[in-house]
């Protein structure tokens, strides 16, 4: 599933073929994906602006000019692309319709945003914009990892008592919003924290020197495109190239790349989720 640097990558794709400018058409191709489209979704978005394109967790927000925020959710395989882009952002041509292109936004600017999906695990709502906050998605959040909100007294309070590892707790997205599996394992490999250590267990000091590596983990994958390990695309069709330069994530059996560790990369099953650590580095 796309992480936060993917979903980010694709928004600032998105931007300048969708912000500020009127959704001439939507073209809604089936009723549903993950859950049901929202009623007379197709009519509700075209003619409407898209006034702002923003980000919270894993989730792109497209605010319109009718008070309305439609709330896009990537799933397993759901990629959104961009073609004939009059500004000449984009080299692609509009492509010939495919099977799983379940929403397609034709913009008045002359592009063209297909949401695919061939496994239907994402998702699309509308919500009133002033309270799209309160949505049951997104209500539930913990801090962004790259706003304010995400300090270091913040993750202190949030692992004290916690029984559960310090992986599964990276991944709870009521303690911070959008890290998903790759970058949690990379993260705690530059923090050399095993991800089997209970979260309550860990001293503050180290706690708090997380809190600037999970952000540079996050920064350093945005910067590459994001990871491209099954299905993920950005906006303009092109890979994440992250994925070459991970430390840990998949490398099970490989050597520690830390000068003079010795040691190899192990691969354990927490809570149903494959993590990868140097049982030399990570203690």
């Amino acid at each position: 599933m796309p992480e936060l640097p993917e979903v980010e990558t694709v928004r600032r794709g998105l931007i300048p073929a969708m912000e500020g400018v009127v959704i001439a058409r939507a073209d809604v191709n089936r009723p549903d994906l993950r859950w049901p489209f929202p009623d007379r979704m197709a009519q509700r978005l075209t003619g409407k602006r898209v006034e702002r394109l923003r980000r919270r967790s894993k989730y792109i927000l497209a605010d319109l000019s009718s008070a309305e925020t439609l709330l896009i959710h990537l799933g397993m395989s759901g990629r959104m692309t961009v073609s004939g882009d009059p500004l000449g952002q984009f080299v692609h041509d509009h492509p010939a319709k495919q099977k799983h292109d379940h929403v397609v936004f034709h913009m008045a600017n002359g592009a063209r945003i297909t949401f695919n999906d061939p496994r239907r695990f994402g998702a699309m709502d509308l919500l009133p914009t002033a309270t799209a906050e309160r949505h049951k998605l997104l209500s539930v959040l913990g801090p962004e990892p790259l706003g304010n909100d995400f300090h270091e007294q913040h993750l202190i309070e949030a692992f004290k008592g916690k029984n559960m590892p310090i992986k599964s707790a990276l991944l709870d997205q009521g303690i911070v919003a959008g890290l998903g599996n790759i970058y949690v394992c990379e993260a705690l490999f530059r923090g050399k924290v095993s991800p089997r250590r209970k979260a309550g267990q860990i001293s503050a000091a180290r706690v708090t020197a997380l809190v600037p590596i999970i952000r540079q983990v996050l920064q350093d994958a945005i910067e590459a495109g994001g990871s491209s390990l099954r299905d993920f695309r950005q906006a303009d069709g092109e890979l994440g190239y992250f994925q070459h330069s991970v430390d840990v994530y998949g490398r099970e059996g490989e050597p520690c790349r830390t000068a003079g560790c010795g040691g190899t990369i192990k691969r354990i099953t927490q809570s149903g989720r494959s993590s990868f650590y140097c049982t030399q580095c990570q203690r």
